[in-house]
């Protein structure tokens, strides 16, 4: 049997610059109602390119809510109706400084799924070109090249945090392990 909440009625309390927040009535399916607080995201696309040498490019930036500095594949949010696919290969080279050939689709990642819509599309990336990294100007980071078993086993010592940064690392060393992806 599936489960499904159905939306009644809701409100917008909250309209920023990168989400805005509703507070829904859902219908449950015993017939009550619930209130459900819900974050409208536009998601975002990020980006594991492996080079010949094994390696990958992460990216140390500062995260304010968290107030420390993580370890992240190259990433960014969406703008509204934008293609994942043309967002993720925009920011690979806006944080990286780096295009690439080829490119494997790895799926999406709903990072919260508690209370927020955000989905984040994540791709794999080979035949690594250097060209030039381009921040936005409040964007401050880091590029470093990180041997992939190297960063499996920060995924697994608890060093890397982020969730879309975990799944793109483990999902594309097994695709690699088991014969998947070649590079």
């Amino acid at each position: 049997m599936a489960h499904i909440e159905t939306r009644q009625s809701g409100e917008e309390i909250f309209q920023g610059k990168v989400f805005r927040v509703t507070v829904d009535q859902a219908l449950l399916e015993n017939g009550k109602t619930a209130r459900r607080e819900v974050v409208h995201h536009n998601g975002g696309a990020c980006v594991i390119a492996l080079n010949e040498q094994r390696e990958i490019y992460m990216v140390k930036q500062f995260r304010y809510p968290f107030g420390e500095e993580l370890w992240e594949l190259p990433a960014g949010k969406l703008e509204p109706n934008e293609d994942p696919f043309e967002a993720a290969k925009r920011e690979l080279e806006e944080e990286a400084g780096v295009t690439a050939q080829n490119y494997i689709e790895l799926g999406v990642v709903y990072p919260t799924v508690g209370f927020c819509t955000e989905k984040i599309y994540i791709w794999a990336a080979t035949g690594i070109v250097p060209s030039h990294q381009h921040l936005d100007e409040d964007e401050f980071l880091s590029v470093y090249k990180v041997p992939l078993e190297q960063a499996v086993e920060m995924v697994l010592s608890g060093e890397i945090r982020d969730s879309k940064t975990m799944v793109g690392i483990l999902k594309l060393n097994e695709l690699i392990r088991q014969g998947k992806v070649r590079f």
